[in-house]
């Protein structure tokens, strides 16, 4: 015998058994579905999980690691107490720093919001109406290896799948004659070379492709774009033949996922020719928009970055250059202000084109580079005849890092550093903080938004990240 409680109880328990059951068939019907449609197109449109602010990102990757200090982060005790030694425990870096090393930069206030940022940004900050100024960014170490692959995949160590890998996985792209996720870095690669858009664990077909924007012609900037042997209805009949080959092949060996990237490759290369040469080439802009970008490598890719997400593309990174241009040891002065000259005017152009365009509100425009620098100025090593010390080490204790567009609360600046520009010490914004916000934007929620391989569901922020809801407008 049971009591009526007793019994009611287990009711209400086997109830919630059935409800829970059915749901749990759905969510697997519905993982089936998508798991299906990835299969037949893996890069067709698909919904998040909310409806997002952002559709599609640039990023602009300053990388090497450019002076917060000397940038957008502006602290007048560097001035006041430049050459005195920093006051208190200065905190560990790669290598030896000395004394507070002053900001050889004026800094003046724009816009409505009155932030002030460097003169060697002074177009950019035409825009700070329109940006929210993240000046309490941190990272784990202060290595450009595990930083960049930290901001880029949210892993330091091991391989994972990019943040454009992970964006593509989920949203698709909305032109399939393009690549859904490019990365552009003129002169070659950067530090950590295509591990920085690797698609890691996910299928193949989601890694970013590589531009070279170094070159101005558009056959050279996309080998191979067109066959002058054969005309496009035979190559058409040779693809489906190829396909035919692949697949039988493929389901011989368990259907590869190696092979099925291969397949994808393949088919995209084809429909590429139908698009990529008319969107590569920016002389077709006409002559104002060339005139406000300015002339130079930065302001062609940045142009480029415009066009591309103007015809559907999902993720498009944009590298200052091959190595660590931002890098600035020594003579960081000169450097610095060579490196700004180089993408001020066409950052500026490019926030005003997608404004007047209508596409910034739904674009993700996030600027910076793998973390910060010292406000101490770098010693040069023992033994060495340089002799220089006018440049500052990596900083990972605090940096900045902005965003624009998307969905992001403008003219506004989040967080803060110490009173010297060292540690990041108001509302902390980890790199897998701006990955959970990122995503937010994009209309997902990082902890729901997973890869399920080797056994574990993995996501972009690991087990870490929180949604930095203020910056949202």
């Amino acid at each position: 015998m049971i009591s009526r409680r007793e019994a009611l109880q287990r009711c209400g328990i086997g109830f919630g058994g059935l409800a829970l059951h059915a749901l749990l068939q759905e969510a697997a019907r519905a993982a089936e579905t998508s798991a299906t449609d990835r299969a037949v197109n893996p890069l067709a449109p698909r919904s998040p999980h909310f409806a997002p602010r952002a559709k599609r990102v640039i990023h602009i990757f300053a990388n090497g690691g450019p002076s917060h200090v000397d940038t957008f982060d502006p602290k007048p005790a560097l001035q006041k107490y430049a050459g005195q030694p920093m006051p208190g425990e200065t905190p560990r870096t790669e290598r030896k720093t000395g004394a507070l090393f002053p900001c050889p930069f004026r800094f003046q206030r724009y816009g409505e919001s009155g932030i002030p940022v460097s003169e060697i940004f002074q177009h950019t900050a035409r825009h700070v109406d329109d940006m929210c100024i993240i000046r309490s960014m941190h990272a784990d170490v202060p290595n450009h290896e595990p930083s960049l692959l930290l901001m880029n995949t949210g892993e330091a160590r091991l391989v994972r799948p990019s943040v454009g890998s992970w964006l593509t996985y989920g949203l698709g792209t909305d032109n399939q004659n393009l690549p859904a996720f490019v990365a552009m870095c003129p002169g070659g690669y950067p530090i950590q070379e295509s591990q920085n858009w690797q698609s890691g664990f996910l299928p193949g077909i989601y890694q970013g492709t590589y531009v070279d924007t170094q070159h101005e012609a558009v056959d050279k900037l996309i080998e191979y774009i067109d066959n002058d042997r054969v005309s496009r209805p035979v190559q058409q009949r040779q693809l489906a033949l190829l396909q035919q080959l692949n697949r039988r092949h493929q389901q011989q060996r368990d259907s590869d996922p190696q092979l099925e990237a291969r397949i994808q490759a393949f088919e995209l290369a084809f429909r590429m020719q139908l698009e990529a040469a008319e969107v590569f080439d920016v002389s077709r802009e006409p002559s104002y928009i060339l005139d406000r970008y300015g002339p130079g490598v930065q302001a062609r890719q940045l142009l480029i970055a415009r066009r591309l997400i103007e015809n559907g593309v999902r993720y498009v990174q944009v590298w200052h250059g091959a190595g660590q241009p931002w890098d600035n040891h020594d003579d960081l002065e000169v450097r610095h202000r060579q490196l700004a000259q180089q993408c001020d005017r066409a950052i500026s152009a490019l926030l005003t084109d997608l404004k007047e365009r209508g596409l910034l509100e739904e674009t993700l425009v996030l600027w910076g580079g793998e973390f910060g620098r010292t406000p101490t100025v770098e010693l040069p090593k023992e033994g060495s005849n340089q002799g220089k010390v006018n440049g500052r080490d990596h900083n990972h204790w605090g940096f900045t890092m902005w965003m624009a567009g998307g969905g992001v609360r403008g003219g506004t600046v989040y967080g803060a550093t110490d009173e010297f520009g060292f540690k990041a010490v108001e509302n902390r914004v980890h790199v897998h903080d701006l990955h959970a916000t990122m995503l937010h934007l994009l209309g997902f929620d990082h902890k729901r938004f997973t890869y399920r391989w080797a056994g574990r569901d993995f996501r972009l922020t690991d087990v870490h990240g929180r949604v930095i809801h203020d910056i949202i407008a």
